[in-house]
């Protein structure tokens, strides 16, 4: 398959365009099925699509023995443990709250880079954390102090984060030695071994009695497709082109597509105050790579 020469930007801004997105299509399908079936589908139709590239591209790859164990644990914790989180918190909350909790991940990588690499945590970073951290509550306390959304959905998207944390570290390395291609379909894969004794213990009975139409149809292959195999693709090919703090900067686009497409598709309804806190924390996310951005 002839590489795209396509400026790096691009592909950062797609893969965020469709992530914005997903939150959409989540909620849509949440209308209908549970959230571990809207992942297990999600990831089957993702695998198929990836796979049906590679052979008809004919773009194989040899996996060495040494990487079976880092790529069974990058799946483990995106797309196994990062979408659990993701999707359960979408149940107990909105797309825009959603998207604002998940656009702060790069605020917290010089954290990772702490622990892992004993990275220096600046100024910046510090100050950004605290803005975010304050447009947040923000979004979720009403005007009597108290919270607009189901705790429940704080702790999965928590989750969420800290999952995708982990596996940015873990994804740096593999981008090294495979192409984005191989890398996405054998985790996606390996994630439908890892939902499929959910699903079929938990889900399978309730999917059935589900009739399909054309918007679970159409919402659900939108989300395979282009949230499940292009986006991550184009932000693979982001990571190895300028690393995964600049990377994670495109990020700041994910709540502005998510909040302005959820208001026209799903007649999603914003306060002045959810409005002040999604710009608190893109804000926080940009204070938070001032130096980096200089640099």
């Amino acid at each position: 398959m002839k590489k795209l020469n396509l400026p790096v930007y691009f592909y950062g801004f797609t893969a965020m365009l469709f992530w914005g997105m997903s939150f959409i299509w989540t909620t849509i399908l949440l209308r209908y099925y549970q959230p571990v079936t809207i992942i297990f589908l999600r990831l089957v139709i993702s695998s198929c699509f990836l796979f049906l590239i590679i052979l008809f591209f004919r773009k194989y790859e040899h996996i060495q023995k040494k990487d079976f164990g880092l790529l069974l644990l990058s799946a483990v914790f995106n797309p196994f443990l990062y979408f659990l989180g993701e999707n359960n918190g979408l149940k107990f909350t909105t797309p825009a709250i959603t998207s604002a909790i998940i656009a702060t991940i790069p605020v917290f990588s010089p954290v990772v880079a702490y622990v892992y690499f004993r990275e220096k945590i600046s100024f910046p970073h510090i100050a950004g954390i605290v803005l975010c951290f304050s447009g947040i509550i923000i979004m979720l306390i009403n005007k009597q102090y108290s919270l607009m959304v189901d705790p429940r959905g704080l702790y999965f998207l928590s989750g969420a984060v800290l999952a995708a944390l982990i596996y940015s570290v873990l994804l740096k390395k593999l981008t090294y030695r495979y192409s984005p291609l191989t890398i996405i379909s054998l985790q996606n894969l390996i994630g439908v071994f890892l939902f499929l004794p959910l699903f079929l213990v938990f889900n399978f009975q309730h999917f059935m009695k589900v009739r399909m139409n054309f918007e679970i149809l159409s919402s659900l292959f939108l989300l395979a497709i282009l949230a499940s195999s292009v986006s991550y693709i184009f932000y693979t090919i982001t990571l190895r082109s300028i690393g995964i703090s600049k990377a994670n900067i495109y990020t700041n686009l994910i709540p502005v597509f998510t909040t302005v497409f959820s208001y026209f598709i799903i007649s999603e309804l914003f306060t002045a105050g959810k409005i002040a806190g999604i710009l608190m924390v893109i804000a926080g996310v940009f204070i938070s790579e001032k130096k980096l951005r200089r640099q």
